[in-house]
């Protein structure tokens, strides 16, 4: 995946997570640098230039593949951006990358009309309105960004990184945006690296939640890859996604039965409570205990008098 020969390969490896994406992270292009030029077909069918945003839109340029779990993390994140700013001011760029866990559904790439079928299935199934982008079959543009299953980097209008974001974390990339906004309304310049320059954030709780249903997307045989390949974790994370899916598709639901579920035991919490108090007051030594009571009372009353 991450630095291996072949850029399409057939199937996930283990020892894909163990190499050198930090080292691809500081080869990718950096805060202030120009932020490399490509032209890539959308799926709509125009041909889109990166440099035709100069000196008019800032871009947020995020790469990502339907069997990644960090791009089904984010994409959420993505699309309320892509409502909270407008569109005069920050374009939205998804480019579609190679197959981070390749199956019988979603085999590795082996012609563009290959990627366009996996591309056009991540757009409707995640409900993508921003312009999806087809990277050539290599990967050209890809690798020129280092090459990362699921980086962002936000491109001023200038044409230089402004920021960048390891896994398109959702809130340091909202955090940054509407620092560049500001500067560049407060003093008028196109250029402005904010929020620090950039964030290494891999939201792992979110990725562990998504992570069942981006690998589900490549093929079962994508799945029994994934667990066999990384073992007893590979089964915790599958399970784990597994369980939450219903939570992150029908969140609705699963919070009227939460609440309902909530209300059963309150319920029957209060019914015991009701019966124990009941059954309490029924007993001899209780009417004993309150004569007892009543009669220290007294007995303090008398005793402040004095």
């Amino acid at each position: 995946m991450f630095g291996f020969s072949r850029y399409n390969y057939e199937r996930f490896r283990r020892e894909m997570l163990q190499n050198d994406s930090d080292d691809r992270w500081g080869r990718a292009p950096e805060p202030g640098d120009e932020a490399p030029d490509f032209e890539l077909r959308s799926l709509s069918g125009e041909f889109v230039k990166l440099s035709d945003f100069k000196n008019s839109r800032n871009v947020v340029l995020t790469f990502g593949s339907a069997t990644c779990p960090r791009t089904a993390a984010s994409i959420g994140g993505l699309r309320s951006l892509a409502h909270e700013f407008p569109i005069s001011e920050v374009e939205f760029l998804f480019i579609y990358v190679r197959e981070a866990h390749p199956g019988s559904q979603i085999p590795a790439h082996h012609s563009i009309e290959d990627k366009v079928r996996a591309a056009t299935l991540l757009r409707h199934q995640e409900e993508i309105e921003f312009p999806v982008l087809i990277d050539e079959l290599g990967g050209t543009v890809h690798r020129t960004y280092g090459a990362l299953p699921n980086a962002s980097f936000i491109i001023d209008k200038s044409g230089r990184i402004a920021y960048r974001s390891y896994a398109s974390h959702g809130h340091s990339l909202g955090a940054a945006l509407e620092e560049l906004l500001e500067r560049q309304k407060e003093r008028g310049v196109h250029h402005a690296v904010v929020h620090g320059g950039q964030d290494t954030i891999s939201p792992s709780l979110k990725t562990f939640v998504n992570a069942y249903r981006a690998i589900e997307r490549g093929g079962y045989d994508a799945v029994v890859n994934f667990r066999g390949e990384l073992g007893i974790p590979g089964r915790v994370v599958l399970a784990g996604g597994r369980m939450a899916r219903p939570m992150t598709e029908h969140p609705a639901i699963t919070i009227a039965t939460a609440i309902g579920v909530a209300g059963a035991i309150g319920l029957g919490l209060w019914a015991g409570y009701e019966l124990r108090k009941r059954r309490f007051a029924s007993k001899p030594y209780n009417a004993y205990r309150k004569f007892e009571k009543r009669r220290t009372d007294e007995d303090e009353y008398t005793a402040v008098g004095i």
